[in-house]
Formats: C-alpha cells, sequence, structure tokens
C-alpha cells in the first residue's frame, strides 16, 4: 500500500510535540481586534494545545505518520 501523505494545509497549521500532542495557533486573530478585549488578544498569542478529541482528529486525518 503506498505511503499517506500529509495534507499541506495541515503542515503550515498544526505541529505534533515530542509527546504526540497537537499544537495549534489560536484562533479570533485575523481581524475585528479593536473590540476585543486586550486580555483575550494576549492570551490568544502563540499557540495552544488542541484538546484529546479535537487531536485525535487531526492526527487520523491530516497528520498521517
Amino acid at each position: 500500500m503506498p505511503k499517506l501523505k500529509t495534507k499541506s494545509s495541515a503542515k503550515k497549521r498544526f505541529k505534533l510535540t515530542a509527546s504526540g500532542k497537537v499544537r495549534a495557533p489560536v484562533g479570533y486573530k485575523r481581524h475585528n481586534l479593536r473590540k476585543r478585549p486586550q486580555k483575550m488578544k494576549r492570551k490568544a498569542r502563540g499557540f495552544m494545545t488542541l484538546a484529546a478529541g479535537d487531536a485525535a482528529k487531526v492526527i487520523r486525518h491530516f497528520l498521517h505518520k
């Protein structure tokens, strides 16, 4: 059976940690930032670790090992 290719869009959006967790950038930071609280914008910096259920979906459908 041929190797499964990783989706190109997933490569750019998700990263796997050494322990196997999935990291993704925090959302809601593209536009209308003047309306959003400063606390929300601060917390949305960098990456977040996905919940177990979401991580399983991402790995199964997009990030083939």
